[in-house]
């Protein structure tokens, strides 16, 4: 299995989840943030319907690797590109978590920007370079992957990785379960 194929059993197992469960997926319309994830047009603020959405055209993360000289792990590059996607919520035997996914294209721009700074960050700091794709319920934490290894660990904001979470971006993903 790759990371495309366990990102979509976890959106499926998430959109049946709210089905199941009678909740509408349902988010406050922003005709100034447009996304494929609407399911209708309305007025802004209103309530509409949304759903993730398979990137048509995968967004390309090379701004980001020409701007720092990087390569991203690929199992992190094809979670990027997959889906677009307002936060996610998940939980592992650890804990909950938000998988963080872009929205629309501004919403890449702005992950990559993101991504940067966390990089010059970890670079200024002297740290292991670390990407990160989820929050958590716990301030200051966060869910990265280490650049180097591809093993996903749990980070407090500013400080070394601590605690492996799981030996690559695919076996997390394979442990999620999706949440409300």
């Amino acid at each position: 299995m790759d990371i495309q194929s366990a990102l979509q059993r976890f959106v499926s197992d998430y959109v049946s989840l709210y089905q199941t469960e009678q909740k509408p997926m349902v988010i406050q319309y922003d005709s100034n943030w447009p996304s494929p994830c609407y399911q209708s047009k309305a007025e802004d603020n209103e309530w509409v319907g949304w759903q993730p959405v398979l990137q048509q055209q995968p967004m390309s993360l090379s701004d980001f690797e020409n701007a720092l000289d990087i390569t991203m792990d690929k199992q992190l590059a094809a979670y990027f590109s997959c889906y677009w996607s307002d936060n996610l919520n998940a939980k592992t035997a650890r804990g909950n978590l938000q998988l963080l996914l872009p929205w629309n294209e501004q919403d890449f721009e702005r992950l990559q920007q993101n991504l940067i700074a966390h990089v010059l960050m970890k670079r200024r700091l002297k740290q292991k370079e670390t990407l990160f794709f989820a929050v958590t319920d716990e301030d200051d934490f966060i869910i990265s992957v280490d650049n180097e290894s591809g093993k996903v660990m749990l980070e407090q904001v500013g400080l070394e990785p601590q605690e492996e979470l799981a030996d690559s971006l695919l076996s997390f993903i394979q442990q999620l379960s999706p949440r409300l």
